[in-house]
């Protein structure tokens, strides 16, 4: 398994080995042990979600209250999407960039982002399965979201026309919840 550090502090890709025979293919996805190793801390599991999503459909950009946030670790099962975690944490350094990954049902790989970090992702192919393993529960009222179209974000969306749902499409602008005090602060020292 390689675990690289993404542009954005606190986002990782993680490829893994795969093991392939006449058979079909072996790997492991997620270890705990070699995530920790490289993050600094233990993802402590509390949930796991499935989505499944239909070409050009967006989801995002999603985030968590921070205490206590909720970290993830994203892959796509079946299909391919581009995976977005976008710096929504005031004060730090990149505040407001992206950075994208493509999880796919080929490569396997995966994406862990830090609790205060935004996420959301486009679906590439006809029908994209994404699981989610999660820090903590989800806890309505706590859940917030930043437009994905936001231009001030300039995600470069891979969707001629991105289907929302009513809450993403809904969803403020990042100076908008910025302004609001929605956002979290960034912690030098986590």
């Amino acid at each position: 398994m390689k675990i690289r550090p993404l542009t954005i502090e606190g986002a990782f890709e993680v490829t893994p080995v795969q093991h392939s025979d006449p058979r079909g293919t072996f790997l492991e996805w997620y270890r705990f042990d070699t995530l920790a190793s490289v993050v600094g801390h233990p993802l402590e599991l509390a949930q796991a979600n499935l989505s499944v999503s239909a070409r050009d459909v967006v989801r995002g950009i999603h985030f968590a209250d921070v205490p206590p946030g909720q970290a993830k670790y994203v892959i796509c099962v079946t299909g391919a999407v581009m995976d977005v975690v976008v710096d929504i944490r005031v004060g730090s350094p990149t505040f407001g960039q992206w950075e994208s990954v493509r999880l796919d049902d080929e490569d396997r790989r995966s994406v862990y982002l830090a609790e205060g970090l935004g996420h959301g992702f486009c679906a590439l192919s006809s029908r994209a399965t994404v699981a989610y393993l999660c820090s903590s529960t989800y806890r309505p009222g706590h859940e917030h979201g930043v437009h994905p179209l936001d231009p001030e974000l300039g995600i470069a969306w891979p969707a001629a026309t991105p289907l929302l749902s009513e809450k993403d499409a809904a969803a403020p602008s990042l100076g908008d919840a910025r302004a609001a005090g929605m956002l979290p602060l960034y912690d030098r020292s986590a």
